[in-house]
């Protein structure tokens, strides 16, 4: 059975859902669609903590499809700008797991994870990126083994 490790950018899945579609994806579709028929060695989301009861709701409905849910706390600046970006974590993670797995599969249309796609690839891993097709970054779409868009039955 293939081994994969699962690494969802809420963020990232969530602005871009909403802003093309205007929609939410749908979790559980995403999760019967990736994992069927592959043994998950581990499937991190990666959330801002914001600390208000309907995103603790969201990371337990999370946690009960099956994936461990790492959190960082949302930092406001002087300026008002945020701050709350998983970019090193998912990287290092995705390094760390996929010497157990043969496929990485990536959840986010960031463009700053085409080097991690590359690196995966080189050391013998597949890299499925499942993305907004129109707000993915080409070159991350390029350097990944396949490419599924976030469209009609993984929109809620």
């Amino acid at each position: 059975m293939e081994k994969i490790v699962v690494l969802v950018d809420v963020q990232n899945v969530y602005y871009t859902t909403r802003q093309a579609f205007k929609r939410n994806f749908d979790y559980n579709q995403f999760w019967a669609l990736a994992t069927g028929g592959r043994e998950v060695v581990k499937a991190f989301a990666y959330a801002i903590d914001r600390g208000d009861q309907k995103q603790y709701e969201f990371q337990n409905i999370l946690r009960a499809i099956g994936f461990e849910v790492k959190l960082k706390p949302f930092i406001q600046r002087a300026d008002g700008s945020a701050k709350g970006d998983w970019d090193v974590g998912i990287a290092i993670d995705a390094m760390d797991y996929a010497r157990q797995a043969e496929t990485v599969i990536l959840v986010s249309g960031d463009g700053d994870f085409d080097i991690l796609a590359q690196r995966l690839c080189l050391q013998g891993n597949k890299v499925e990126v499942y993305g907004v097709e129109s707000l993915t970054a080409r070159s991350l779409m390029n350097e990944a083994t396949r490419f599924i868009p976030i469209d009609g039955d993984l929109l809620l």
